[in-house]
Order: structure tokens, then C-alpha cells, then sequence
């Protein structure tokens, strides 16, 4: 999508957000604004999934005249709606205030969708559009001057101080759009000191970064302005995982963010067991790895254990025609020794020494009925 002229942000809107005409048939008097990041892909004309409403008065009483049953967060006065299939956030327009650097904020009720605005992280997020009335662009930060310019630009000094998180936000958005930080708030994020901000807070963030399409190019950004500290090799290790994950048979390897993430920032665990291994065989390459976790399968395998290829695609496949059932109607009693036999079959099996259920059983049950050591 192209971006858009302000002469045609009605229609944009209109065509990027139909569910929002709900909202303006059951908003009577409340002042309604779309705003944020919402706004500021429909400027870029960028596809948004989700929408950010702040109501000038009270959002979770809109929501429940949209015949959502909202759930409200009380601390920040959001409420969530569903449209026609699409989530909306809504918001009442608050002003915050930070007790402390890297607190969370304590909140208080906006009178005005500007006083809403000015607690905002980046002048491109700064921007509303009000649902009533002709559609106009509420812009009290220059953001559309710095969405030209490919600019990220903080609302005031001690931006970083307050959330010290918006400086890995602003990796984030430098990656997603190719934008650069304006001189300014570029030495602020430089001085933001991440230690304020809890460690559950800060993961939560980092895992947001990870997640993006350009994750690598993200953590480069924060690792280069000093807001991370990759692990020796992390960021190759990471953009080889971010590959590996994308490919079969290891695209269906579970937490793609996580796994990029750990990759990039903590050094090798346990898993260089798997890395420094050559196993023998098929059955004693699946006795290793069976003892780890996915995403350290993954690890492993990025760190150069090629033979987990096989595992993955194929011996994690393989499976018997026997079960313990088979066994105990040839008379083998209910105990160890059913496992016993239907792991060295599957051992047999793995290696090619056997074939077939016949074959199998007849495995199981010689194993079955040796003596326990």
C-alpha cells in the first residue's frame, strides 16, 4: 500500500477500518479518536491489524454500547470490544505520571485527546483522527513531518527515563520501518538505563522486538546503541535461527520469538552435547536428543549438529506396529518388561535390523523375557 495525502485520509480510514462506523453510530456525544499506531500505518498505508480508540470520557460504558461485554482493566481504563471480527482497544483519554524512573505510571483521567497524546513514546505515535465530524489529523508533534522524514523523535527529555522500554521500542520501529533516531533522541536512548524497568518487563519487550519480521536487524540496532549485550556469536547464531525456523521440517519448532531471542542473547547451554556428538546409529542419535528441549534441538542444530536434520524429518517418525497390548496377550506380564521390549524393538527398528509387525514382536519378546541385570 501506498501512503496516503491528508486530502484522503476520510476515505483511507473508511476502507482500511469499516467496523469503526459501529462505533461512531452508538458514540453520541463522546469524543472518539483513532490514534496511534493505527493512525500512523494508515498515513504510511500499511496494513494494521488491531485498532486503538481513546474516548474522552468513559471507554468501557462504549463498549458495552457496542454490546461487547468489555474487559476492563481498571489501573489503565481500557476496555476491548469485538467489530465484525476485528479486536478494538479502547481507552479513556488519561494524562500519567511517573512516580519513578522505569515505574509503571500512575493515571489519572485526560480531559482532551492532546493531554491523551503528549504521554505518548514517539511523535509518530502522537496522532489521532477524531470518528465524529470530518476526519482530520490531530497532530500535536510535527509526527507527520517525521513519518516523511523516516524520523523517530521522543515527546520530551526524560522519555527514556520514565520507560526506559522505548528505547528497545524504538529498535523495533527503526527495524520495521527503516527509519533512523533524530540526533536528540538518539544521545537521550543512549543514556537510557534499562536496570530501572523489571526484569519481566524487560523480557516482555524484548520478546515483542524478537517477534518482528526484522528481528535480527532489530537486536543488531539495540545491541549497537548498547541497550543489549549479545552473546559471542549471538546475533549469526540468531539470524540462522530465524532461517532454520522458517524451513522444513523445523518450521513447526514451537515459539519462534523465544527461540531467536535466546539465541542472540545466552550462550550455549547443555545442548553442546549434541553439537560436539556423532552418533552411531539412527537409535542412538534419537537416545540423545530425546533428553532435550525443542528449542535446544534448535540450538544445536544452528551451532552445527546436522545430523538432528534426520532426526527431525525422519526418526522422530518411526514407530512400531507392536504396543504393550501385543505383548501381554503373548504372556508377558504387566511390568519393565513391556517397556523393555518395545524399546529394543524400536532400537532395532530405527537401525533397520528389523521390519515388519511379525519381526517386531518376535524382537520384543526375546527382550522382554531376558532377565533384568
Amino acid at each position: 500500500m501506498a501512503a496516503i495525502s491528508i486530502d484522503d485520509l476520510g476515505a483511507a480510514l473508511a476502507a482500511a477500518h469499516p467496523e469503526l462506523a459501529a462505533v461512531r453510530a452508538v458514540a453520541g456525544e463522546d469524543d472518539v479518536y483513532l490514534v496511534g499506531g493505527a493512525v500512523r500505518d494508515l498515513l504510511l498505508g500499511r496494513e494494521r491489524a488491531d485498532v486503538d480508540l481513546v474516548v474522552v470520557g468513559d471507554a468501557a460504558a462504549l463498549a458495552g454500547r457496542l454490546g461487547a461485554e468489555p474487559r476492563e482493566h481498571e489501573r489503565f481504563a481500557t476496555a476491548k470490544a469485538q467489530l465484525d471480527g476485528h479486536e478494538v482497544d479502547l481507552a479513556t483519554a488519561r494524562t500519567e505520571n511517573y512516580p519513578r524512573p522505569g515505574a509503571l505510571p500512575e493515571v489519572e483521567p485526560a480531559a482532551s485527546i492532546e493531554a491523551d497524546l503528549a504521554r505518548r513514546d514517539f511523535t509518530i505515535n502522537a496522532l489521532a483522527v477524531p470518528l465524529r465530524g470530518e476526519p482530520a489529523l490531530i497532530d500535536p508533534y510535527g509526527g507527520q513531518a517525521d513519518l516523511e522524514a523516516g524520523l523517530l523523535r521522543v515527546l520530551h527529555e526524560r522519555s527514556f527515563v520514565d520507560d526506559p522500554t522505548r528505547a528497545l521500542r524504538a529498535a523495533r520501529y527503526a527495524a520495521r520501518f527503516g527509519f533512523r533516531l533524530e540526533e536528540g533522541t538518539e544521545a537521550l536512548l543512549r543514556a537510557a538505563d534499562l536496570d530501572t524497568v523489571s526484569a519481566d518487563r524487560r523480557r516482555a519487550e524484548l520478546l515483542r522486538l524478537a517477534a518482528e519480521p526484522q528481528a535480527i536487524r532489530a537486536l543488531s540496532l539495540a545491541a549497537e546503541w548498547g541497550l543489549v549485550e549479545p552473546a559471542p556469536g549471538g546475533l549469526e547464531l540468531a539470524a540462522k535461527t530465524a532461517e532454520l525456523i522458517s524451513t522444513h521440517p523445523w518450521d513447526l519448532a514451537e515459539d519462534r520469538a523465544r527461540m531467536i531471542l535466546a539465541m542472540a542473547l545466552q550462550p550455549v547451554g547443555r545442548e553442546v552435547a549434541m553439537v560436539e556428538a556423532s552418533p552411531r546409529s539412527p537409535s542412538a542419535a534419537v537416545e540423545l536428543a530425546r533428553r532435550f528441549h525443542p528449542p535446544e534441538l534448535v540450538s544445536a542444530r544452528v551451532r552445527g549438529a546436522d545430523w538432528l536434520d534426520d532426526y527431525v524429518e525422519e526418526w522422530t517418525n518411526v514407530k512400531l506396529e507392536i504396543d504393550g497390548e501385543d505383548l501381554i496377550a503373548a504372556g508377558v506380564p504387566q511390568g519393565p518388561a513391556i517397556g523393555r521390549g518395545l524399546q529394543e524393538a524400536l532400537r532395532r527398528k530405527l537401525d533397520g535390523e528389523v521390519a515388519g509387525r511379525e519381526e517386531e514382536l518376535e524382537v520384543a519378546l526375546a527382550a522382554a523375557r531376558q532377565e533384568s541385570a
